[in-house]
């Protein structure tokens, strides 16, 4: 009885490997031959380990250019460019060739990703994961599904012969998970080989859709413009001395009472033409209390409760709105039983770019409110504009918009976090993210564990990235 119900499991099992099997062929099998391009591409990009203790840019974008080439891209149209000193930051940079009767379009995309500890994922990071409509992989989202469809849309682009009237330039880079780093692609590029990526305008990452918890589109989002990225060092020296007879001057105590002060202090409100807009359409978008409370902040002053509801209800309405500093490490002291010679803590701000990285180390001054607490920038920040919506471009992502998102607002957002977008907006090289790839309430888990992207939204980002750089190449 035992052997035969032990026989009776595995043809259950077998035949549930097998219906397993044959729906993931079905789903393969219903693929377009641009799509499962897309799929290979895309597995090999995430499956090309790019963190920077162990991985290799180069390794990847070596990988993209022998597909490119695969697709009738020669020699001659492409470059693999890496800092001096760092053979493993390599850059691709590619070229379809239009009359020249415009400025380029730029395509940008970075390869590498953060760091991802087998021991913390439910799935190996770096191995492609399809799993309930889900795909998993470190750099998933962020941003190897923008860098695949890039390639695939500049093979699709050359089986086409696309009559284009402006180079289109695809640059896979590398470094960008790195702030500050000397070997960001972006920012080498620009200063070695600015005319291999000069472009009137670029398409980057920071751009996205939102979907309801029923899987809804809710809204789809064009950032122009990001804050600015800068830390500070805090420090308090002094001469220390035995812990058992203690001091009120002690380097832990005076640094933790100004970070105190810190944390408790919020950066004036301030409103740009992005937020503004932001604000003015999700307004039509929310309902209730919190539509109230978006157009309460628009008002002059803007109220002062709406706000506070609203910082409730998410930190990140306090973000578009306000200079942030946060403090994200602290060290202190050299023995449990010495009082302490020194205590450091760093602080990282995200600027406002209305606002200058030395008014913020001055506001942090007044606000630490003590002048043993030594303040030093870590790194330079970059400076951007916030590039103009142009009504010829954002009448592009909106038509598109609408033909496959019918009714879903297309919305303007400034980025809390940073790209390499600052560099190329300081270069006059217009840029803006966008990608036609939209994710549930929980995120995609960038930069965490279980990165993750819904199948659907990158099959949907690859068409809304081919429609809108088909257009923006051939108008």
């Amino acid at each position: 009885m035992k052997q035969a119900k032990r026989l009776l499991a595995g043809v259950v099992l077998t035949g549930l490997g097998l219906g397993l099997a044959q729906q993931a062929g079905a789903q393969t099998a219903a693929l377009s031959p641009a799509q499962k391009q897309l799929r290979e591409i895309y597995q090999e990009l995430v499956e090309t380990n790019t963190t920077d203790s162990v991985g290799s840019c180069t390794k990847a974008v070596t990988k993209m250019a022998a597909r490119l080439k695969q697709g009738g891209y020669r020699d001659s149209d492409m470059q693999i460019l890496a800092p001096p000193g760092a053979p493993q930051k390599g850059n691709l940079v590619a070229r379809l060739k239009g009359d020249g009767s415009k400025k380029p379009l730029l395509l940008l995309a970075h390869v590498d990703v953060v760091e991802a500890k087998r021991e913390d994922w439910s799935r190996d990071p770096f191995k492609l994961v399809e799993e309930n409509g889900m795909f998993y992989a470190r750099g998933a989202s962020d941003d190897k599904a923008m860098a695949a469809v890039f390639v695939e849309n500049m093979l699709r682009f050359k089986r086409e012969k696309l009559a284009a009237k402006r180079d289109l330039i695809l640059a896979l880079t590398c470094d960008e998970e790195i702030v500050p780093s000397k070997y960001d692609g972006v920012d080498f590029l620009l200063r070695q080989h600015r005319h291999l990526i000069d472009a009137e305008l670029a398409l980057n990452e920071g751009g996205s859709g939102v979907l309801d918890k029923n899987d809804k589109p809710v809204r789809h989002s064009v950032q122009a413009g990001e804050k600015i990225f800068q830390s500070f060092q805090l420090e308090v020296t002094n001469a220390g001395g035995h812990s058992s007879i203690p001091s009120r001057d002690n380097a832990i105590i005076r640094l933790a009472d100004g970070l105190s002060r810190l944390g408790k202090f919020d950066f004036p409100f301030a409103l740009s033409d992005i937020t503004r807009s932001y604000y003015q359409r999700m307004a039509k978008v929310e309902s209730g209390q919190m539509a109230a409370d978006m157009r309460a902040i628009l008002s002059d002053p803007p109220d002062a409760a709406a706000l506070a509801r609203m910082y409730a209800a998410s930190p990140f309405h306090n973000a578009q709105v306000r200079t942030t500093c946060a403090a994200t490490m602290l060290e202190g002291g050299h023995a449990s039983n010495a009082l302490p010679q020194r205590a450091r803590a760093v602080v990282n701000c995200r600027i406002l770019p209305s606002e200058t990285i030395e008014q913020t180390r001055q506001t942090l001054q007044r606000v630490l409110a003590d002048d043993k607490i030594a303040i030093a920038p870590i790194g330079n920040g970059v400076v951007s504009p916030v590039p103009p919506l142009t009504p010829s471009f954002m009448a592009a992502v909106e038509q598109i918009s609408e033909a496959m998102w019918p009714g879903v607002p297309v919305i303007p957002t400034m980025s809390t976090g940073g790209t390499d977008g600052r560099f190329l907006n300081n270069a006059g090289i217009w840029t803006y993210g966008v990608s036609g790839m939209f994710a549930g309430p929980e995120g995609s888990g960038a930069h965490g564990l279980n990165e993750h992207v819904r199948v659907k939204s990158l099959y949907d980002g690859q068409e809304f990235l081919y429609r809108l750089g088909k257009r923006l190449a051939t108008e």
